[in-house]
């Protein structure tokens, strides 16, 4: 059917008829089937209940599956004629928040629209490569080699993620920062700019760690000697490997988990959903949650190697390493291999705004690949 659609609809815009059966359905049903994962783990996160995280979590997916659709259905060029716009609009909400955000857990992170509350951050790593995605398609190699070329997507970069820090949240301003610089090294920014910048960020490193907060050095601290403070600050990746390794190979069942049921495991239903499930399921059910996501990495990057679009192709490798970064980041977090950050597992951990934000990651990535034979006006770099 793909090679079909292919021959058939070359260089033509899609009806919506087309464009649906268009979709990869392989990459929607491993989605569908991580969210299946992560509702039935929250069941069990609540011994046995659909309240209060289970019923939540399914609303807030099927919510996120018809955004998914929508989004994937819409006109390419939509987006790339309103990066920009989405980009600043963000940006006010970022301000906002910082302004009148409301605060929870020590962060100010929110905007509360009563119904629910928006934690921006997430739409900026959305609104980000799309504006990369946008600036640089209108690039030649010569503006992107040159200082001069970089400073407008630097500040791009630097601002929203200054904002992000101080509110404040490392892990998500990091995974802005890092998603940037993927995308600077994609459309061919020098090797000796990124070697400069490590060896810059190396050599600041300890003022940076002078305006740390507490709590944040405490994670890096306890990240280097867990067993320095079992009780308290390394009590969280403490219980994490414990309950990771008494799941064996096959796990102690549903509703059998014990470090997570006698509540010794914390955060179960966010940050540390993957031990819980991992402590239920074992290692088979650790490597079937782990197996999918890279199913769904993989898609992704086929999606952009065979996309025709210089735009679409940056935009689906951006928000694929996003994707890719929240996955990373929380399994080996609560393997003890990096600091504890807060980056939830998408798809699997209870939280609104990132199930929506990443069901949009989703929907804009289809539109990419459905549209990938849409020529908007720049292939390659070397076009003026």
């Amino acid at each position: 059917m793909s090679r079909y659609y292919e021959q058939r609809f070359k260089g033509l815009n899609l009806s919506l008829r087309d464009k649906f059966f268009n979709l990869n359905f392989g990459y929607m049903f491993c989605i569908i089937l991580l969210a299946l994962i992560g509702i039935v783990v929250l069941y069990s996160a609540a011994n046995g209940n659909l309240y209060p995280w289970a019923i939540k979590q399914a609303m807030r997916f099927g919510l996120g599956l018809c955004i998914m659709f929508v989004l994937a259905l819409m006109d390419i060029k939509v987006y790339l004629k309103y990066s920009y716009i989405i980009y600043f609009f963000v940006l006010l909400l970022l301000i906002i928040v910082e302004i009148s955000g409301h605060v929870g857990m020590g962060a100010q992170r929110w905007i509360d629209l009563k119904v629910f509350k928006l934690q921006p951050s997430e739409l900026m790593k959305i609104a980000m490569v799309l504006v990369l995605a946008k600036y640089f398609h209108g690039c030649n190699l010569q503006k992107i080699e040159s200082l001069r070329g970089l400073f407008a997507p630097m500040c791009m970069a630097l601002f929203p993620t200054a904002l992000i820090m101080l509110q404040p949240d490392l892990g998500t301003s990091l995974m802005v920062l890092f998603t940037t610089m993927v995308l600077f090294f994609v459309v061919g920014v020098q090797w000796w700019k990124f070697v400069t910048l490590g060896v810059g960020s190396l050599v600041a490193a300890p003022i940076v760690w002078h305006f740390l907060h507490q709590y944040q050095k405490n994670r890096i601290l306890t990240f280097l000697n867990p067993e320095n403070d079992p009780l308290g600050t390394g009590y969280h990746i403490i219980q994490s490997k414990i309950a990771l390794g008494s799941g064996g190979v096959f796990g102690k069942g549903f509703l059998s988990g014990t470090q997570s049921h006698l509540n010794f495991l914390p955060e179960k239903h966010t940050d540390f959903i993957f031990t819980m499930l991992s402590e239920e399921f074992g290692l088979i059910g650790g490597l079937t949650v782990i197996l999918l996501n890279l199913i769904i990495i993989a898609y992704g990057y086929i999606f952009a190697f065979r996309t025709t679009s210089y735009f679409a192709k940056l935009v689906i490798i951006g928000l694929n390493t996003n994707y890719f970064l929240y996955v990373f980041i929380n399994i080996a977090m609560v393997l003890g291999l990096l600091p504890v950050v807060g980056i939830p597992l998408p798809l699997i951990s209870y939280g609104g705004t990132v199930m929506l934000s990443v069901m949009s990651s989703f929907g804009i990535i289809l539109c990419m690949d459905v549209n990938r034979h849409i020529n908007l006006g720049r292939t390659s770099l070397g076009d003026d």
